[in-house]
Formats: structure tokens, sequence, C-alpha cells
């Protein structure tokens, strides 16, 4: 696993989606089926080492799509990158379960840090982005917040950076 050949993600999380955490939502679907896109191509590219945060939304949509992925190309591997032990505790009982199963289907876990702290989230996009020559990030353009902070630290690394809008522009 070298940084040329491992992509990191980051996203929203339910409250900043405009359907929530509806995903049978119209938008949802096609947001999914954008990040599928990206994968095939970061995949194309050579990319074959996957790194999830394992946060709620789209950090799980993503896992599950390097899932998806790794079900038609083996050599795809997927890393969550837990920011602290606990990072699940005070979630609602089905996403907890959600995140279980995704993570015993992962190829490695690491923890960041035993326990929170209030840098711990940056520290744990800070992580990824350092193992990592590629960051696709599902963003919505606010100029503030933990997927804008890891877009910046990215760029100042030089790591190549994809945007999926949140919702597709209409034409």
């Amino acid at each position: 696993m070298t940084p040329e050949t491992t992509c990191c993600f980051s996203g929203h999380r339910p409250p900043r989606l405009p359907w929530g955490s509806n995903e049978a939502d119209p938008r949802c679907l096609a947001l999914k089926a954008r990040l599928a896109s990206a994968l095939a191509a970061a995949y194309d590219q050579g990319y074959r080492h996957f790194l999830c945060g394992m946060a709620q939304g789209t950090d799980l949509y993503f896992c599950q799509a390097v899932l998806d992925l790794r079900q038609a190309h083996p050599d795809v591997t997927i890393e969550a990158a837990v920011p602290f032990a606990g990072q699940a505790d005070r979630w609602p009982a089905a996403d907890q379960a959600r995140r279980l199963a995704l993570l015993d289907q992962c190829d490695l876990e690491t923890v960041v840090q035993h326990t929170y702290t209030p840098g711990c989230m940056g520290r744990r996009n800070r992580y990824m982005v350092d193992r990592s020559s590629l960051l696709l990030a599902v963003y919505d353009g606010t100029p503030r917040g933990g997927t804008m902070n890891t877009l910046a630290y990215a760029m100042r690394q030089g790591v190549q950076t994809v945007i999926l809008p949140v919702e597709e522009e209409v034409r």
C-alpha cells in the first residue's frame, strides 16, 4: 500500500445532506451512482487501496461502494480509519449495526487514537490524506467543516482531489 495506489474519501454526514438519512431519495441514489463511477475511474487509474473514515452518511456510502468494487476486482483493499475507539457509541442502533457490518468486511482497521479529543476527526483526516495520492470528496461548497478542511489540507499536500457535488446541477 503506497500513496501512489491509495485513494481516500471525505464527505458530509446526514444533517448536511438535503435528503438527510433517506437513502431511498433519488438524489441520494444519484450520488451513490456518481460515487461508484468515481471509484471505477480511480481503479482504472491504478488505485487499489481505499481509506474510509467510517462516519455516518457519505463515508458509509463510500465504504459500501468500495466493497462493491472489490466484488468485481479482488485486488481492491479497504482500510477503515477510525478516529477514536468509541466513534459510534452514541449513534442509533441501526447505524451502529450497519457500521459494524461494513467494518467486518474491511481488510484493515486503524484506530487513530483511543479516546475522543476535539481534534481527533481532523487527525483521522490527515492520516488518510498523508497516505494517499487521491482524495474523493462529496462536498456542498460550504466554506466550513471537516470536508472543506480535508480538501484544503489535501491541496496543500499536493494530493489530487475529485469533488463530487452533493447534488447534480439541473440543466
